[in-house]
């Protein structure tokens, strides 16, 4: 099972990825700057670190999406995204949220273009072993669903 795909529930991978950037787009454009600061829950990232996450997410994937298509026997590099955060020069929200969107509008055209053999082309991960570029359509689109349910709690909106 490719992860973060029980948080699609069935959803097309091409659809999310089309459809929820807008609904967070409107859910940081409801956001006041203390709604950015508040965590969803206690240790948690708050709203500023999770866009920064999906920013960084977003960066990630579509380059091994590209990566994957494009060299033969490709092999990923894991990165910890934690590690990244602590690493990352204290982001603004918004501008986060705005590379986010601004690399998922340059990606999106590419994944919803690739082919039923290119999303099935395989590379491998260290620690998951062999993946497909449909697996990561997939695992990008369910992980911004999981994160998007964190910027709803953070606001109070939880389901």
């Amino acid at each position: 099972m490719v992860p973060y795909e029980d948080t699609l529930a069935g959803r097309d991978a091409i659809a999310a990825l089309g459809d929820t950037p807008e609904h967070i787009r409107k859910l940081v454009d409801e956001m006041r700057n203390s709604d950015l600061a508040r965590a969803y829950a206690p240790g948690k990232w708050n709203a500023c670190q999770i866009l920064t996450h999906l920013a960084q997410a977003e960066m990630a994937f579509g380059m091994r999406a590209r990566l994957a298509l494009t060299t033969e026997n490709y092999v990923v590099q894991p990165f910890d995204g934690d590690r990244w955060m602590v690493r990352e020069p204290t982001a603004n929200a918004r501008e986060a949220f705005q590379a986010y969107y601004a690399m998922r509008q340059w990606n999106l055209p590419l994944f919803r273009s690739l082919t039923v053999e290119e999303r099935a082309r395989t590379f491998t991960h260290p620690e998951r072993g062999q993946l497909t570029i449909g697996g990561i359509l997939t695992m990008l689109a369910g992980h911004e669903l999981h994160h998007f349910e964190h910027l709803r709690q953070a606001v109070g909106l939880a389901t």
